[in-house]
């Protein structure tokens, strides 16, 4: 893949620093950085995806602990389009992470400003730089308002 562009890496590296800092300020878990690589067997074949952030939660942290690729899904994960990016990849990245355990998915849009939450039941939600974004409870305490991340 291509590197990213300037529009794609500003607001990726924002999210990351914001769920980073609430994460380790409340001892949540582990925020990851893009290229980590996730290991999730798929029909006995390991396949290997890397979200642009992923966080894991401390319960969990033990059984993610590996010098290669991790081998359990992230409890979120977060993709960032790029320009080249079509609604069937997204949609078919989505619905991987969902199928193989994450617990929320956010797909951060920088060209139309919005970011959807996808949950494992089906729902999600589209917002805009006018709402608000929280964690649920997979970053439980997580908010920003999406105009910070717009700006």
């Amino acid at each position: 893949m291509s590197p990213a562009g300037g529009w794609h890496g500003d607001l990726t590296g924002k999210l990351h620093i914001l769920i980073g800092q609430h994460a380790l300020e409340r001892g949540l878990g582990r925020v990851f950085a893009a290229e980590t690589g996730f290991r999730l067997d798929v029909d006995d074949e390991p396949t290997v995806r890397a979200p642009d952030i992923a966080f894991i939660s401390k319960e969990r942290l033990a059984q993610a602990d590996s010098p290669g690729f991790i081998p359990i899904p992230p409890d979120l994960a977060v993709e960032t389009l790029s320009p080249s990016d079509t609604a069937s990849e997204v949609t078919e990245k989505v619905q991987w992470w969902l199928d193989y355990g994450v617990r929320l998915v956010w797909v951060l849009d920088p060209a139309n400003k919005t970011l959807t939450v996808h949950h494992p039941n089906g729902r999600s939600r589209r917002l805009a730089a006018a709402d608000t974004l929280d964690g649920g409870d997979v970053l439980p305490g997580f908010e920003l308002p999406l105009r910070q991340m717009f700006e």
